[in-house]
């Protein structure tokens, strides 16, 4: 049963003998390094950066979809890079504008 599944695989139009199989696995890369920018004080994140990952996260998530053959490997790094891109512009957002607000407002 393993070696069907293994042979489907193999066979598959977006399966490992195709660039549909390494272009998305490569993509992994940069959810990769998103993650670990995790660590990263917010003031080092970047806005143009984290919104291209995160448009290009939910506008190939969405294309990944519609084209034949379907590519779940595509739609998976995609849905990585868009959630943390999400993540990254949340943190950012929320040390530009409102832990200056928490401060002023701790101040009084």
């Amino acid at each position: 049963m393993a070696t069907s599944k293994l042979q489907a695989l193999w066979n598959h139009p977006a399966g490992p003998k195709t660039i549909h199989f390494w272009a998305p696995t490569f993509k992994w890369g940069i959810s990769v390094a998103n993650i670990a920018d995790f660590s990263k004080p917010p003031e080092k994140l970047s806005y143009p950066q984290q919104m291209a990952v995160t448009c290009t996260g939910l506008i190939w998530s969405r294309y990944s979809t519609v084209i034949t053959p379907k590519n779940w490997n595509l739609f998976a790094v995609n849905v990585a890079m868009a959630a943390t891109g999400i993540y990254q512009l949340s943190r950012k957002l929320q040390h530009d504008y409102f832990s200056e607000a928490e401060a002023a407002v701790a101040q009084e």
